[in-house]
């Protein structure tokens, strides 16, 4: 029997998968995936599919995490909430919102459940998850044991976690603890928010421009499939940034903890001239170079063409090289997309 993977995929490729079964709770959860591994099927664990690229066919079990719920506790200092891993994350950002807990403003918009918020570190003008996250609880897949690894346990990196890396495959998330501190200090450090008065602003006013950003910027994946930032914004060292400035002073950078200096893949794209720039069905979007978009029934080796077609471009004017910031999906789970581009 072949299940359409184009609902689950916010690129909307065409692919199809040998079973597809939506889990509302842990135990179909662990049940699907106990029914696969018995038969010797790969199995791959999806939110809302809004950072995923399948390259091929799935050829075994997709299980939809569907676990719901919001519990909400307080302490003098904070709220402290316990949110499903099948939340989506833009609507949990809206009702904390109007509970009059502020803190997460400047994630709206940002697709996809909350169970996948810890597996990129999701982050979006000056806040990341794991300024706000407490604990991620998980189960491992083949016992089912329960466990709850505190945010320093995450080993939360930029768009990166230990999920993306000893607890990928072998664990799955099922529900996030975020603490959100009731003495609100606003982040305006990006773009828009600059403008804003860190004296009079509003939680309320932080997310209105957010989503004004991000909707002004970003297509919407119901018109034209994307999966947000295709790119992650390239950190390189002092060194390499100091030999890049000299050439081009006008590269926006961002001075890192590390030493290490982060760039805007964004802008390095719209230097090379490429938005608008087509490969098949894929083109780079024309209002935000770092959106790749399936603007014409798109076939995944046409993204996957534009995707090295822009690195290409970018590595050879500034000798950075860009990677995807997207998960690829091959006919068994998860392959290399740096690999895959190049």
């Amino acid at each position: 029997m072949n299940h359409n993977l184009k609902p689950w995929n916010t690129f909307g490729i065409q692919r199809i998968a040998d079973n597809i079964v939506r889990a509302d709770n842990t135990h179909q959860l662990l049940d699907a995936w106990n029914t696969a591994t018995e038969n010797h099927q790969p199995v791959l664990i999806l939110g809302e599919g809004s950072n995923v690229l399948f390259l091929d066919d799935f050829a075994g079990t997709v299980i939809i995490n569907r676990i719901m719920g919001i519990e909400i506790s307080e302490t003098n200092e904070s709220w402290h909430l316990h949110v499903g891993a099948g939340e989506n994350w833009h609507k949990l950002v809206q009702f904390t919102l109007e509970k009059g807990m502020a803190g997460l403003e400047n994630l709206a918009l940002i697709p996809g459940c909350v169970g996948s918020s810890p597996i990129q570190n999701i982050g979006a003008y000056g806040i990341e998850l794991k300024h706000v996250c407490d604990y991620v609880d998980c189960i491992e897949l083949a016992t089912g044991k329960a466990s709850r690894l505190t945010a320093e346990q995450c080993r939360f990196g930029y768009r990166d976690s230990i999920f993306k890396h000893e607890y990928q495959d072998r664990y799955v998330i099922v529900s996030v603890g975020l603490r959100l501190a009731k003495r609100w200090q606003p982040v305006l450090t990006y773009g828009d928010l600059t403008r804003l008065d860190p004296t009079k602003v509003t939680a309320r006013e932080v997310f209105d421009a957010v989503c004004h950003m991000r909707m002004t910027k970003l297509p919407d994946p119901k018109v034209n499939g994307n999966a947000g930032s295709f790119f992650k914004n390239p950190v390189i060292s002092g060194e390499s940034a100091k030999t890049l400035l000299a050439e081009w002073p006008h590269v926006p950078h961002y001075p890192q903890a590390d030493g290490g200096v982060k760039l805007a893949a964004g802008w390095l794209i719209d230097q090379c001239q490429l938005k608008g720039s087509v490969k098949g069905g894929a083109a780079v979007h024309r209002q935000q170079a770092l959106v790749l978009i399936n603007e014409n029934n798109a076939t995944s080796e046409d993204v996957v063409a534009l995707a090295h077609y822009v690195r290409q471009c970018v590595g050879d004017k500034f000798g950075v090289w860009l990677e995807p910031e997207v998960r690829f999906i091959g006919p068994t789970g998860e392959v290399n997309a740096v690999e895959t581009i190049a």
